[in-house]
This record gives structure tokens, C-alpha cells and sequence, in this order.
């Protein structure tokens, strides 16, 4: 195996427990394993990948699901993976911490773009390089999160390794500083690592916790209330929203000179 498409090709199936042929041809990524079980149970659809470092999930419409982990690492992984599918579009749910006053738990977040805090995505692209969705992709997602009746935040998120950060003053300091609306730990790299595959991505952020406050630091009774008020609901506009984009067939990817 001597290009990274042939290495792609024999690892995903290692890593997912699925073969190529499997997949659908737009993918929901996760770092949580019930957002597939739902999904599976939602379609009646099985659950590949037990025991595997990345589960998935296939629905008869073309729509996957994969939780990759947690992280920077795994993110830049399954993005690099998935070129072996090459796949119409990608979308990440997942949860961030809200850094304003305008965030609340539930809420959600479209993000413009990332800072790259993470450091992975050097490996990618140079760091003047801007992390970014794709924008049309998020056309899409904004029409689904209105059509509910939810209300949705735009702005810059951080995405940064550091998990445990809730302590450290300094760095909440310059997270006021630069006025990102949201930290996670995946969608810079995403961004980037999916410019740099010309896979076309997007991120739809459920806001978790409220870190920048002692009391709104997450713990396992708050993400608990979380999951059983909202996950359901930012799934279900991911599927909605990656399965009108196939129904439609509408290019959505970015091209290159």
C-alpha cells in the first residue's frame, strides 16, 4: 500500500467493522456511541463495529453515522478514512462548551469558522490557513434547526486539546479576549482536514455546558439533562438535513484551481 487511497481503503473497514460498500454516500459524524444506537433504532438498521474503535450505523437511504472518539487525533483519523469513500458531505454533531452570555445549555451552534487551537491540524494545512465549513452545506443545516422552531448561534468556536481547562484563569481570559462564542476539542480539525481531502463538512454544535462560570462546568448530573432534552433533537436535524442535501443532489463541494 503506497497511496494514502489505498491505505484509506483497507483501514476503514478495519476501524468501522464495515466494508466500503456498506457506507452511505453522506456521513454524520459523532463522539457518541448513543447517537448511533438512535439512529439504528430510528431506521432499523444494525450497528457495526462492536469492539471496533469507530461504531457505525447505515440507514437504507444513503445516510451513515459514525462515533470516531472523542478528539483532535481521532477527528483528523476518520476524515483521512473516509477519503477512501469520498464521501458528498460530512456533518459533525457535537457538543461544545458556550463562552457567552448569549449561549444557552441546548442552544445551538453553526460555526463560521475555528480557531485552531488543537495543534493537529498543522499537520494538515499551514496555520494561516483558516478553518472552514463548507458553506453551503450549512444552508441546509440553518433551514432544519429554523424549520423546528429552535433558535441557532453563528460565531467562531476554539477548538483546543486541552480537556480540562475549567480551572485555569488565564486561559478563560483569552477566550474573552479573541470572543469565540464556543470550545470543543474536533471541528478545526475537521475544517481543515476536510479542506485539505476536498471533502465538503459542516458542524452543528450542541451547547453542553458553561464553563466559563464555576456552576456551569459540566458534570455528570448536567450532561445527563443534556442528553435526555436535546440529543434527540440534534440528531434528527442532522439526518434531516444530510438527507435533504442527497434528495435534492445538489453540489455542495468547494473546488480547487
Amino acid at each position: 500500500m503506497k497511496t494514502k487511497i489505498e491505505i484509506a481503503k483497507n483501514w476503514l473497514p478495519r476501524y468501522t467493522g464495515t466494508s466500503l460498500e456498506e457506507f452511505g454516500n453522506y456521513f454524520l459524524l459523532t463522539n457518541f456511541n448513543n447517537y448511533v444506537t438512535k439512529f439504528a433504532e430510528q431506521f432499523n438498521c444494525n450497528v457495526n463495529g462492536i469492539g471496533k474503535p469507530m461504531q457505525s450505523a447505515t440507514n437504507n437511504a444513503g445516510l451513515s453515522i459514525i462515533n470516531f472518539g472523542m478528539g483532535s487525533a481521532n477527528a483528523a483519523t476518520i476524515m483521512d478514512l473516509l477519503l477512501a469513500k469520498q464521501p458528498e458531505g460530512i456533518l459533525f454533531l457535537g457538543k461544545c462548551g458556550g463562552l457567552k452570555h448569549s449561549t444557552e445549555l441546548g442552544h445551538f451552534i453553526l460555526p463560521t469558522a475555528a480557531i485552531r487551537g488543537e495543534g493537529t491540524s498543522n499537520d494538515y494545512m499551514p496555520p494561516e490557513v483558516p478553518a472552514l465549513p463548507s458553506f453551503k452545506l450549512h444552508k441546509f443545516v440553518s433551514d432544519k434547526v429554523v424549520a423546528h422552531n429552535m433558535e441557532y448561534r453563528t460565531g467562531v468556536v476554539y477548538t483546543s486539546n486541552r480537556r480540562l481547562w475549567e480551572w485555569d484563569d488565564n486561559f478563560k481570559e483569552y477566550l474573552k479576549k479573541i470572543g469565540t462564542i464556543g470550545i470543543d476539542m474536533e471541528t478545526a480539525t475537521i475544517f481543515i482536514s476536510g479542506y485539505t481531502n476536498q471533502i465538503s463538512r459542516g458542524a452543528l454544535l450542541l451547547v453542553s455546558d458553561l464553563p466559563m462560570v464555576p456552576e456551569g462546568v459540566k458534570t455528570e448530573e448536567s450532561d445527563l439533562f443534556v442528553t435526555q432534552k436535546f440529543v434527540d433533537l440534534h440528531l434528527q436535524i442532522g439526518i434531516e438535513a444530510m438527507t435533504e442535501i442527497g434528495a435534492k443532489g445538489e453540489t455542495i463541494k468547494h473546488f480547487t484551481f
